[in-house]
């Protein structure tokens, strides 16, 4: 694991479409780039997905050296490669059949399979399904870019359910995670009261799953934090270029 730093600031990052494209392995160059920034800088992951999907997709040299990664939008946190804490919270049988509905009722006709994916504490629901290639997961992307499926799905779930205490919000390129209030990746920010915070993310715009953290970064009044929101990987690499 990577030795906490004595400075003050500490890095976090999504991983799906801000250290890499959706669900692919990170560039090797940037790779060589990150682990070096890593070396130098107080690291942590912080991604909706699970920690095997992680590790395929950034490798163990990073994810043994960050300081801590926290998968699943943190209700599943990880140091050198040990699950150190995990929210087993499960969605209810009415919630699923909502959403198995809304699939039924999509315009989108291809289906892959896992559908609804069990992490620990959230659920990840997606049209398209876990299983899809890379060409029907732009199909989709670009059927969702269109009409909004997700958003409206989102909303729908959250005006029935939000009294629950559950809400969706919009999650990598093809799909919604389905989480208790409060279990969202803002819940993160507890463990760095004593920092600065620089939060790096693609899904920051409403209802996106980067969101909740930028708004709670935004709430602590540290005019040292910040938030940046990126638009792909290659971003990310550019705004990392010029920190020291």
């Amino acid at each position: 694991m990577q030795a906490i730093l004595m400075h003050k600031d500490v890095y976090l990052f999504d991983v799906d479409g801000t250290l890499t494209n959706s669900r692919s392995l990170i560039d090797p160059d940037f790779k060589e780039f990150f682990l070096n920034f890593i070396a130098n800088h107080n690291v942590c992951i912080v991604t909706g997905s699970d920690y095997s999907k992680t590790l395929e997709q950034l490798g163990e040299e990073i994810m043994h050296n960050v300081m801590r990664s926290y998968q699943c939008s943190g209700n599943s946190i990880w140091e050198n490669g040990l699950e150190v804490e995990r929210n087993d919270w499960t969605l209810g049988n009415e919630e699923r059949d909502f959403l198995l509905t809304e699939l039924f009722r999509s315009r989108f006709l291809t289906r892959t399979g896992t559908h609804l994916d069990d992490r620990p504490g959230l659920v990840n629901f997606s049209v398209v399904g876990r299983g899809a290639t890379t060409e029907q997961r732009s199909e989709y992307v670009a059927y969702d870019t269109e009409h909004q499926e997700r958003k409206f799905i989102a909303e729908l779930f959250n005006s029935r359910y939000g009294h629950k205490g559950v809400k969706a919000q919009v999650a990598g390129e093809t799909g919604l995670d389905i989480i208790q209030e409060g279990r969202d990746k803002g819940q993160v920010i507890d463990d760095f009261d004593d920092y600065n915070v620089f939060f790096f993310g693609d899904m920051m715009q409403p209802g996106g799953n980067d969101e909740p953290l930028a708004k709670t970064i935004a709430s602590r009044g540290n005019e040292n934090d910040g938030s940046i929101w990126v638009k792909d990987w290659k971003h990310t690499w550019d705004i990392l270029k010029d920190i020291q």
